[in-house]
């Protein structure tokens, strides 16, 4: 039995330290035109716009990974457990916390997804545009790239892809990094409203369901709000963060969005340190 016991687990160890996710979806927002900043503050996407380049950390995330549990939806540290809120949410990446739910229907259907696009932009994506009931960011981009900013009208729509760019590549992002669901244009509909619904709460939501199923053992690659998870790791834990830029920008997102390189430190050699209370 102790023979049993002592060849067992090294070899259970060793599987789960060979196992290294895929952590590289952390994409900057697009850039837009100056001139939609009212119509983007409006909606309450503009913070989040701000989010620069922020290099990713696998082995960091990796780490996190293994320490999530599923029960209680929390990390275990050695120092007891922590996790996201929405309070984070606010404030790393300037999203409404407040509000509706984010919910609908989720449709397949090829042609209700063109009804869908030409209702809202007079223009639908084809097949090659798609995949599945994903649209590919590079028709979003295309679309909103040839839009006249001469009126409300245009300057919505404008908005409206800009944000679907922002889902696909900050908020839920897929593991390709390349396409949306078109799940959520139905919410754009009544630009007004888009500021009423709890999008912060959809995209924790969003990390939550990622690293539940980040930890299956046969899972290769995570998905996700990555950059709201790194954020939220340098914030709550220092010693593993590059040195921030400016303490004071908001969204704190932005701390980190320089590429700042950690650098290896000797006993005794501080220069390099960037302390944190």
């Amino acid at each position: 039995m102790e023979m049993n016991v002592c060849l067992f687990v090294p070899v259970k160890m060793k599987a789960w330290a060979s196992r290294m996710l895929m952590c590289d979806h952390l994409h900057p927002s697009d850039p837009y035109s100056q001139i939609v900043e009212a119509q983007l503050r409006e909606t309450g996407f503009y913070y989040v716009s701000q989010i620069g380049v922020i290099k990713g950390q696998s082995a960091m995330i990796n780490a996190l990974i293994e320490r999530w549990r599923l029960e209680t939806h929390t990390f275990h540290f050695s120092v007891g457990e922590c996790a996201v809120t929405l309070e984070d949410v606010a404030v790393i990446l300037g999203l409404p916390t407040n509000g509706l739910p984010v919910t609908g229907p989720t449709m397949s259907s090829f042609e209700a997804l063109e009804v869908e696009c030409l209702h809202q932009f007079g223009i639908a994506p084809s097949k090659n545009d798609c995949r599945g009931s994903f649209i590919k960011l590079t028709w979003f981009r295309g679309v909103r790239d040839r839009i006249v900013l001469n009126d409300d009208v245009h300057m919505q729509m404008y908005v409206k892809c800009h944000i679907m760019l922002l889902f696909g590549k900050i908020l839920f992002a897929d593991k390709s990094g390349a396409g949306v669901h078109w799940k959520f244009l139905p919410l754009l509909r009544n630009f007004g409203g888009i500021i009423q619904f709890s999008w912060g709460s959809a995209c924790l939501a969003h990390l939550y369901r990622s690293l539940c199923r980040a930890t299956r053992v046969d899972c290769k690659e995570m998905d996700g709000p990555l950059t709201l998870l790194v954020s939220w790791a340098w914030i709550w834990l220092p010693f593993l963060a590059p040195i921030p830029g400016n303490l004071r920008v908001f969204p704190i997102a932005n701390r980190y969005k320089y590429d700042f390189h950690c650098t290896s430190l000797s006993p005794n050699s501080t220069s390099s340190a960037f302390w944190l209370p």
